[in-house]
């Protein structure tokens, strides 16, 4: 039988080893979901929630090796989730604008945003997690449950998609700047 000094040895340890992958993953997770759903808080919420259930389950998880990618598919499928729920809210706050305190993004970052929001989910999941995570393509299958073929299938859909949306904005942007130039 395991002394009380003992499980409380254990308990700091596996603390200690938790906090260290939160401190060096949590950052990046968030970019990701945020770039899947455009919404930072609703990003930060389903990564915090998806870091509270690894927690619960946290010796089971590094005991199967790397957590990482289980609380990245927690995380995405918690924010695809609220963001199925939450379109049309978010619809209609873009409609309003944006509240006056908060900093301008750039055109190219608010393009990129749009760009992504009009992918549909499971595009947005692999371009996401292939593109900006860097993840092999077998890993982004794995952690999509999808086929090899099927995530590759996205992934061209999905760039086909975006390089549409993304060089009208850059030619109408380049029009813009050639015309103020001319112009001005």
């Amino acid at each position: 039988m395991t002394t009380r000094p003992e499980a409380v040895h254990r308990y700091v340890d596996r603390a200690a080893e938790f906090d260290a992958f939160y401190a060096a993953t949590a950052k990046r997770l968030v970019a990701a979901v945020y770039a899947m759903t455009g919404d930072l808080t609703e990003a930060e919420d389903a990564v915090q929630e998806a870091y509270v259930r690894a927690w619960q389950r946290w010796e089971r998880l590094t005991r199967a090796g790397d957590p990482l990618p289980w609380v990245r598919t927690v995380a995405s499928r918690l924010a695809i989730s609220t963001w199925r729920r939450t379109r049309n809210r978010l619809r209609a706050q873009l409609r309003h604008g944006v509240a006056a305190d908060v900093p301008e993004l750039s055109a190219d970052r608010v393009a990129l945003v749009e760009a992504l929001r009009e992918l549909p989910p499971q595009q947005r999941q692999a371009v996401v997690l292939h593109h900006l995570l860097d993840l092999p393509l077998e890993q982004v299958a794995e952690e999509t449950g999808a086929s090899n073929g099927a995530v590759r299938t996205r992934l061209s859909r999905a760039r086909k998609a975006l390089g549409e949306r993304l060089s009208d904005v850059t030619d109408t942007t380049a029009f813009t700047a050639e015309g103020a130039a001319r112009h001005g």
